[in-house]
């Protein structure tokens, strides 16, 4: 079933679907002065080093995840701290891509982040970043 499903048109559009997302969110970044791994992504991941932004990687998980956000630590290249705590993210998109979201979605998810990473200890922002994702996700169904 999985092999007859590669095969098809629709299974084609959203793998590309899945890269364009992930270019768009890694065009974004680059242009709010993130360092991606490899300057940018050929795939549906991207390794975000955040030692310019001055929080930990294990930090901004807690972070992002608060306000619903889902991103993993990640060590970077010449990393100096532990795998514990880590200088960077990683995120993906086949997730979201599965929901339905597209390249301005996007934007909109990486203003968010952005918004939490330059603001990493207002509980209020946090709060409301949350609220935000949330109402959001609300509009994209869930696939069981």
């Amino acid at each position: 079933v999985a092999f007859g499903e590669a095969l098809t048109e629709d299974y084609r559009i959203y793998c590309r679907q899945i890269i364009s997302n992930a270019q768009v969110m890694a065009m974004e970044l680059v242009n709010r002065d993130y360092h991606i791994i490899s300057g940018g992504t050929d795939n549906h991941l991207m390794l975000i080093d955040l030692r310019n932004k001055n929080i930990s990687g294990k930090k901004a998980e807690k972070l992002l995840g608060d306000a619903h956000i889902t991103v993993n630590k990640n060590m970077v290249p010449f990393d100096d701290k532990s795998p514990f705590v880590t200088s960077g993210i990683r995120i993906g998109t086949a997730a979201i891509t599965t929901r339905g979201m597209k390249e301005d979605d996007m934007v909109q998810i990486i203003n968010w982040i952005d918004r939490l990473i330059l603001d990493p200890d207002n509980e209020a922002n946090i709060k409301q970043v949350g609220n935000e994702v949330m109402a959001f996700a609300e509009t994209f169904p869930l696939f069981a």
